[in-house]
């Protein structure tokens, strides 16, 4: 039994096809490091992350999938799943062995359906992100969001946020990966910060420290949540219908929930 394993990047992923390939071996397992390994290991192979190697497999894979084969390797990525990394591995080594036209639809591989699911949950994340981010205005005229997403969707939804708000300043930020999102006005770019203590904002429900809030974003906030009390009709609620339409794990960042 030959085992393969690797940083967890994708830079590696691809690093491990390319020496799957150059070595004529098919490894049984591919296992980011830090995972159990299985009974009855033979060899164990660490594969080296190397940036050309993953670029001349990634240009292999743009001359046989098409963008949505393409879109399908880098969304379902974003997953941060290590569950999909076997099955993304098996996908991207049957893409270069059968040569197939429009390998990425063929929904009966079991690891051509593996990665296609991931990838719809990403995107389905996606969408919930833009439907659930919650803005609050500081005095300096920034708008925050915080969020924690399941996947790691920032990067897949800052152009929708850019479109929309092109001459605002605003930062979403992720408090699970500990990154975000600023606009300026003009450009987004990616930001971090050295101590999270020291932000102006909870990273435990997204709020801003009081004297940093707007004072008219203050009473926005008490007149969005009358009115989502208001539209609220007891007779008909459905509590089960609520939670599949807006899970509760989004509730601690949404204004109307606090």
């Amino acid at each position: 039994m030959l085992v393969y394993t690797f940083d967890n990047t994708l830079d590696g992923l691809l690093t491990a096809v390319f020496n799957s390939f150059f070595s004529h071996q098919q490894p049984d397992f591919l296992l980011a490091e830090g995972e159990q390994l299985p009974l009855f290991v033979d060899r164990q192979y660490r594969v080296v992350t190397d940036s050309e190697k993953a670029g001349r497999v990634w240009r292999g894979l743009e001359k046989q999938l098409s963008k949505d084969g393409l879109h399908m390797i880098t969304v379902s990525w974003m997953s941060e799943e290590r569950a999909l990394n076997q099955p993304l591995f098996n996908f991207i080594c049957k893409v270069f062995r059968l040569k197939v036209k429009d390998f990425e639809r063929n929904a009966s591989d079991p690891d051509v359906l593996a990665v296609r699911n991931t990838c719809r949950r990403v995107l389905h994340e996606q969408l919930r992100m833009k439907q659930f981010i919650r803005f609050q205005k500081a005095k300096d005229g920034t708008y925050l969001a915080v969020v924690s997403p399941d996947h790691n969707v920032l990067p897949l939804i800052t152009n929708h946020f850019q479109d929309r708000f092109n001459d605002q300043p605003w930062l979403i930020y992720d408090a699970k990966r500990h990154y975000g999102y600023y606009h300026d006005g003009k450009a987004v770019i990616r930001v971090t910060f050295e101590d999270e203590t020291s932000v102006p904002f909870d990273l435990s429900n997204g709020k801003l420290d009081a004297e940093m809030l707007s004072e008219n974003d203050r009473i926005f906030q008490d007149l969005w949540r009358t009115y989502f009390k208001a539209i609220c009709i007891k007779e008909r609620m459905n509590p089960k219908k609520q939670l599949s339409d807006m899970p509760r794990r989004y509730w601690k960042y949404m204004t109307e929930k606090n």
